[in-house]
C-alpha cells in the first residue's frame, strides 16, 4: 500500500516521545521546529502520483506497486532505477535530506537479499529479515537508523582507548516474546519522521560488549523509547524567505534512548555475536545499497551550489571576470566528477547469488571518500565568489514593509538586471547554505556521516582487489633480471593473443 502525503503525515501521530531540553514534543505535524520538514517528507510520497515522478519513485513487481527503494536488483537496468528514485528524492529536497527514506530503504533490502548469513552461531533470523522486508515494503514504511554506540564502546584496537562502562544499548533481559533493552544509541538522523528505528552496530564493538552486539527493529513509538533531539533550526529561523532552506529541510538529529524496552523475536536479526553484528553490512549489499543514496544526494546538493555559484557572479555582475569564470568551471567539474563516480557504481555493477545485482563496492566507498574530502573546498570556493555580498543585506525583508525604506533598498540594492529583492533572496538562499546553524550541521555532516576518514578509507581498502592491483607489477618484476637485456618486459603475450593483436592492427 503506498501511502499518500496527508496518510503520511497522519502516521506519525503516533504517540512518539521527542525531547527538545526540557520540552516533550506531541506531535512533529504541527511542532514549529519539526512540521515544515514533515511537510517536505511527505511531498517524496504525493510525488509518486505526479506522473513527472511515478516512474521514477514507484517500482512494479508481480502486479505490486511499491516504493522504488525496496527494488531487489537483478540487473545493471534495477540498479538505475534504484539510482534514478534517489535521484528524484534528492532533487525534491535539494540534497539536504541525508536520511531520506531510500537510505535505511537500502538496508533491510540489501540484508534480505541474501538472509542466509543471518543463520549463524546457533541463532537464525533467516525468516525474520525477510518477513521484515516484505513488512516494510508491504506498508510503506520509513526507516532510519541508529548504528553507532556512545564512544566509550568501542573496539580499542581501532579507536585507541580502553572501552567504559557506559550506557550504550543492549540487551539487559528477555521475556517470553523476545529480549529486553536498554541503553543509548546515536545517532538517528531522521528518526522524529521515521515510522521504525533499525538498530545495529557499524562501527566495531570492544569484544567484551556482547550484549550490545544485537540487531534489530523497534517502532518509534514502541513503549520505552524515547528521542532526544538536537535543536530544531526550523523553530528558530524566520521563515522561508530568510532560511528556505533550514526551515523546509531540517531532518533533525536525534539519540535514542531505550527504558525496558521489549523487542519481539521476529524483530531480531543479530544476537550475542560481535563480529556479525558489524559484518551484515559488508558481507551483505546492504551498506552498499543504502549509501549509493549517499553520493546522489551529495551529487543534487553539489549542483544546488554549482547553480548558485553562477547566478551569484552574474548578479554581481562578475561572471565575465576570467578568474571567477575559472572558479566556476572547477565548481563544474567537482560536479562531474561526482555525476562519473555515480556512474561507474552502476556500470562495474557486482552479481551475487540468486541472481541478484549490486552497486560495485569499491566505487562507493570512494566516491564517498572524495565527497568527505571536498564538501568543505566546494563551500570555500562559494564562499570566495559570493565574497562580502551576502553581509551586505539589510537584516531582513521587513525593510520593504515601511515606505521610505523600501524605497532606498530598491533605488541601491538593486543591480545588473536584478531587482533589489531578487537579489536579496538569492544571497539569503546562499547564506542559509553556507552561513546559519543549519548550514554548519551539513558541514559537520558530510565529513563525519559515515565515521571519521580512517574509516572511510578502511572500506575501500577492503574492496580492494590486491591480487588484481599488484599482479602487473609482478609479471613485470619477473619478466628481466640483471645481466639480460630482454626484447620486451611486461606480461607474456600468448601465441593466439599476438595473432589476434597483429590481425586487428
Amino acid at each position: 500500500m503506498l501511502m499518500t502525503g496527508a496518510q503520511y503525515l497522519e502516521s506519525l501521530r503516533d504517540g512518539r516521545v521527542i525531547h527538545v531540553g526540557s520540552q516533550r514534543v506531541d506531535d512533529v505535524t504541527t511542532h514549529p521546529g519539526f512540521a515544515p520538514s514533515a511537510r517536505s517528507f511527505a511531498r517524496i510520497w504525493d510525488a509518486r502520483r505526479d506522473p513527472r515522478y511515478r516512474g521514477h519513485l514507484v517500482s512494479e513487481e508481480g502486479g505490486e506497486s511499491f516504493a522504488g527503494y525496496y527494488l531487489m536488483p537483478r540487473s545493471r537496468e534495477d540498479l538505475e532505477e534504484r539510482s534514478r528514485c534517489s535521484a528524484v528524492i534528492a532533487e525534491l529536497s535539494c540534497g539536504l535530506l541525508g536520511r531520506s527514506p531510500d537510505f535505511v530503504g537500502g538496508y533491510i533490502t540489501g540484508a534480505a537479499m541474501q538472509p542466509d548469513r543471518f543463520a549463524r552461531n546457533g541463532h537464525d533470523f533467516s525468516a525474520n529479515v525477510t518477513a521484515y522486508y516484505e513488512h516494510c515494503r508491504r506498508n510503506d514504511l520509513y526507516l532510519a537508523h541508529a548504528v553507532a554506540p556512545p564512544q566509550g564502546t568501542r573496539d580499542p584496537a581501532k579507536f585507541g582507548r580502553d572501552s567504559e562502562a557506559v550506557p550504550t544499548l543492549q540487551v539487559t533481559g528477555s521475556y517470553a516474546g523476545g529480549v529486553i533493552v536498554n541503553g543509548m544509541k546515536m545517532l538517528a538522523t531522521g528518526a522524529a519522521f521515521a515510522h521504525e528505528l533499525w538498530i545495529g552496530n557499524i562501527l566495531p564493538l570492544a569484544p567484551e560488549q556482547k550484549a550490545a552486539s544485537i540487531t534489530c527493529a523497534l517502532p518509534v513509538n514502541a513503549p520505552g523509547l524515547s528521542l532526544w533531539s538536537r535543536k530544531p533550526y526550523a523553530a528558530h529561523g524566520e521563515g522561508t524567505f530568510e532560511n528556505p532552506l533550514t526551515t523546509h529541510f531540517d531532518e533533525s538529529d536525534c539519540v535514542v534512548v531505550c527504558e525496558n524496552v521489549k523487542v519481539p523475536w521476529e524483530r531480531v536479526f543479530t544476537l550475542d555475536d560481535v563480529a556479525w553484528s558489524r559484518s551484515i553490512y559488508f558481507d551483505t549489499p546492504a551498506h552498499t545499497l543504502s549509501n549509493h543514496q549517499s553520493s546522489v544526494r551529495y551529487r543534487a546538493k553539489t549542483r544546488l551550489m554549482l547553480a548558485l555559484a553562477r547566478r551569484i557572479t552574474e548578479c554581481m555582475g562578475t561572471d565575465k571576470v576570467p578568474a571567477v569564470r575559472d572558479a566556476l568551471n572547477h565548481l563544474s567539474a567537482q560536479d562531474a566528477l561526482i555525476a562519473t563516480l555515480i556512474n561507474g557504481q552502476i556500470q562495474g555493477y557486482e552479481t551475487l547469488p540468486g541472481g541478484f545485482t549490486c552497486f560495485d563496492r569499491r566505487a562507493m566507498y570512494a566516491s564517498i571518500y572524495w565527497a568527505t574530502q571536498n564538501y568543505d573546498k566546494i563551500c570555500s570556493r562559494l564562499r570566495e565568489l559570493m565574497g562580502g555580498s551576502v553581509l551586505q543585506m539589510p537584516a531582513d525583508i521587513g525593510v520593504l514593509d515601511a515606505e521610505e525604506t523600501a524605497r532606498v533598498f530598491e533605488a541601491n540594492w538593486a543591480g545588473n538586471g536584478w531587482s533589489a529583492r531578487e537579489r536579496m533572496k538569492l544571497f539569503k538562499l546562499a547564506w542559509d547554505l553556507l552561513g546559519t546553524d543549519f548550514a554548519g550541521r551539513h558541514a559537520q555532516y558530510e565529513r563525519f556521516y559515515m565515521g571519521p576518514a580512517f574509516v572511510v578509507r578502511e572500506h575501500v581498502g577492503r574492496e580492494t582487489d590486491w591480487d588484481g592491483v599488484l599482479a602487473p607489477l609482478d609479471e613485470l618484476l619477473a619478466s628481466y633480471q640483471a645481466g639480460e637485456e630482454p626484447a620486451t618486459i611486461g606480461p607474456a603475450i600468448s601465441p593466439s593473443a599476438a595473432a589476434m593483436s597483429t590481425a586487428g592492427s
